[in-house]
Formats: structure tokens, sequence, C-alpha cells
């Protein structure tokens, strides 16, 4: 079982250059496996789009928290670690335009050693998308089209590229350099709704379930699963990532991921961990109590 730690942005980590390297120095040191980085490209005051993870619709962050680019944060982290994987958990895919995201994650993956992981996700902020100059109604169209493209130019060898889609057209394009996996960037679909159940099961090489837990969490990867299948794909292929918290993890928790088939569990801190310090003595005794370093 792999585990991954999310960056915990609403204690000032992520703004703070010596901070971030810290805390990824030492999730790579108490032998996490990666660290992942949430993505918001612009945060609207007093928004009306209800926020899926709350009771309330309002999201915990404030609307001033430092919030950097993941990739460029990534890229940062990337130079001064050697093992640790490097993962975003939600990339905004509507926000990007995918010929360039495509690049940048190459670009990444490949000077990082082939350590980068990209969950992505089209959303809940519509006037955020809406700021980058995205279709918040047609964003699933929309997102399935880029996964398209990117892979498309990950492959493209010497004749170039070519694709005529609705949204995205150009030919003969020469993307590189490549990932440093032949297969390329893997991309995992994250979400909590049955649109991103089916477009894991249908186009990801992983499903990230969000905010879900019990018989919910239990149908959304069976509906995941029911649409690979649909769509000629092993659903053994599709990787599950499940979540859970720093404190509260051990093998027993474990062990029902793996019951579940899951092969890599994303850690956060407990509402407890108020400061950084308590988030890195979380950290510490996670690794101690499953023996990781």
């Amino acid at each position: 079982m792999k585990l991954g730690v999310v960056i915990p942005v609403e204690l000032g980590v992520t703004g703070e250059p010596d901070r971030i390297l810290e805390f990824a120095r030492a999730a790579e040191s108490l032998g996490f496996d990666e660290i992942s980085a949430v993505e918001h490209s612009v945060v609207i005051g007093d928004t009306d789009s209800a926020y899926p993870y709350s009771p309330t619709g309002k999201s915990h962050l404030p609307d001033d928290c430092d919030i950097p680019d993941p990739l460029e944060l990534l890229s940062f982290v990337a130079g001064a670690t050697t093992t640790l994987g490097l993962a975003t958990g939600v990339l905004v895919l509507p926000n990007h335009n995918p010929v360039v995201l495509a690049k940048r994650l190459a670009t990444l993956d490949r000077l990082s050693g082939g350590r980068l992981r990209i969950c992505l996700g089209v959303g809940w902020m519509r006037e955020e998308i809406e700021a980058c100059g995205g279709q918040f109604d047609r964003r699933g169209k929309v997102a399935d089209e880029a996964i398209a493209v990117m892979r498309a130019l990950w492959a493209g060898g010497s004749e170039g590229v070519d694709h005529a889609g609705e949204h995205y057209r150009f030919e003969r394009a020469y993307s590189f350099p490549k990932p440093a996996r032949p297969s390329g960037v893997p991309l995992y679909i994250g979400g909590h709704s049955k649109a991103a159940a089916r477009r894991a099961g249908r186009l990801g090489n992983g499903f990230q379930p969000l905010g879900l837990g019990g018989e919910d969490l239990d149908a959304a990867v069976a509906l995941m699963r029911s649409s690979a299948v649909e769509a000629g794909r092993d659903p053994s292929e599709v990787a599950l990532v499940l979540g859970h918290l720093l404190t509260r993890v051990d093998e027993s928790k474990i062990d029902w991921a793996t019951s579940l088939g899951s092969d890599r569990i994303l850690l956060s801190a407990s509402r407890h961990a108020t400061t950084f310090d308590a988030v890195l003595d979380e950290m510490a005794e996670c690794s101690t109590r499953l023996g990781l370093a």
C-alpha cells in the first residue's frame, strides 16, 4: 500500500518556501510515498457555488489562503527531493488549455524522473472556471476531449499529431519532451459525482473518490468498474485511491482499503492539527505506527 500526504494549505505552508521544503523532506524521510497539492486558479469571494465537501456548502479555506499553482509548487519540491512522488488533488482541468498543460506535465514528469501523478477533475466553482475562460456547463465534454488531446500529444512521434475535435483542432503538432514513462503521465479522475466515476472508468488511470464513505463509496467504485467494462477496459487496471486521516490510519484501515481494491491511501491532517508543527507530529506518529521509515 502506498501512502501519500495532503499538503495542509490552510496553515500557510505553501506560501513559505522553507516550510514547504521542510514538509516535503519530512514526508520523504518518514517513508511516505507522495505529497499532494490542491488547485484553485482563483478564489471567488462570496461565491454562489456550493462547496460539495461540507454540509454548509462553504469551503474551510479562507478566500485569501495561499494556494500556489500546484505544478509550479511540485517543480520546486522536485528539485529538493529524490524519491518523493508528486501528485495533484485535484487539478481543475477546465482552467487549462490541454496543449499547454500536456507540455507542462511532460516536462515536470521527465525532469523529476517519472514521479508525477495527476488527479484531475472538472471543478465545482462556476465563477472560477468562467474567470479562466471555461464553459462551466460543458466542462465535462471539454474535459474528455482535453484528456484525449494530452495523451495524443504524449504519444505522438516523428509524424506529428493531428486532432480535429469539437473544442480543439491542430495538425502536425509536435510536443517534446515526452513524459518519463512511455505510457504518459498517469491521469486519475477525482470527484464525488456519478459522472466522475464514469469518467474514471472510461478514461482514467485511476479513480480518487472525494468526500464519499460507506454505501456511497461502494456505489461509486462499482460504477467506475462497470463503466470500465462498458468501455472495453479491464477494471482492475483502473487504480483506486482512498482518503483517511494521519491520526486514524492503521493496519486494519489498510486491510479495508486493500479489500476494496485500493493500492494507495491519501492522508490528511486531523482538525486538531492547527499548526505546522502539529502536522509534522501527526506525520511522524503515523510513520512510527505503520513502520514506514
